[in-house]
């Protein structure tokens, strides 16, 4: 799995003109599964992601954990962060996981964020979306569980 990580003063998700999703101070996770992503995969970005500490504390390091903040989390399913640009100029998504799969992952990978006590919101999985945000810093990181 592949979660781009943006540190967030506010985020949503609007799908065919609603407004679906909206949170504060938090992270915007976009987020990508690929087919040999399994549950230790989910489990390590959750743990990754919940304990990062990307917030300022009181003398401006970044110290704090989203826990620490109370800040929430909003999730995006992102398939095209598996798009392979090496050859030719249209990008090919072969290494992306097959819907029914991703789908699965990216919702266990929200309920674990959530079982974490975290306030999780989501897009539409598979769905065309807007995306808004408000980038804290900015404060983006690309966190790959393949890379561990």
């Amino acid at each position: 799995m592949k979660v781009v990580l943006q540190r967030v003063k506010e985020a949503s998700v609007t799908t065919r003109g609603e407004k679906i999703s909206k949170i504060k101070k938090g992270f915007l996770l976009l987020v990508g599964v690929t087919h040999e992503d399994t549950d230790e995969d989910l489990k390590y970005l959750v743990n990754k992601i919940v304990h990062l500490r990307i917030f300022e504390d009181e003398n401006d390091k970044m110290n704090l954990s989203i826990k620490d903040v109370e800040g929430s989390i909003l999730s995006v399913s992102q398939f095209t962060l598996y798009g392979d640009t090496k050859k030719g100029r249209r990008p090919s998504f072969t290494k992306a996981a097959k819907p029914d799969k991703a789908e699965a992952l990216y919702d266990a990978f929200n309920e674990a964020l959530r079982v974490e006590g975290i306030e999780t919101k989501t897009g539409k999985f598979g769905a065309m979306m807007d995306v808004q945000l408000v980038n804290d810093g900015p404060v983006t990181l690309i966190i790959d569980s393949k890379d561990r």
